[in-house]
């Protein structure tokens, strides 16, 4: 079966399974914070529709589901960016600042950036089919 697959069908069938853990991820870090911030719903509301619509897209590539995708894999690295943002001011408003302890128990500046690179990804895999 998967020989039959191209490269970017595979790519769309990872993204879409990498979003659905992030998202459980996300869901659970900003629950945990209680939404104190509405971007917080940001990337919990788009996970699912951007798994749901890569895992389709890898079974049914459909020219109205490839634009779906593409706009929805921008909104992806927007959501990362601003979220690396906010991650980022977040450490800085803990007490001491910028310091590596601060970016330990903080909000993780990583995770939007892993975000991004999915969101990426995607778009590589849209654009060089």
């Amino acid at each position: 079966m998967w020989n039959a697959w191209s490269l970017d069908r595979v790519i769309f069938l990872f993204v879409g399974l990498a979003f659905l853990v992030i998202g459980v991820q996300v869901t659970i870090s900003h629950y945990r914070q209680n939404f104190h911030h509405k971007a917080m719903w940001g990337p919990v509301l788009s996970a699912p529709f951007l798994c749901a619509v890569s895992v389709w897209l890898a079974f049914y590539p459909a020219s109205w589901l490839l634009i779906t995708f593409m706009v929805l894999m921008y909104v992806a690295v927007l959501e990362g960016f601003v979220g690396f943002y906010y991650h980022f001011h977040g450490v800085g408003l803990r007490v001491g600042g910028y310091t590596s302890r601060n970016f330990l128990v903080g909000p993780p500046v990583v995770l939007p950036l892993l975000y991004t690179a999915m969101g990426v990804l995607g778009l590589l895999a849209y654009y060089w089919r």
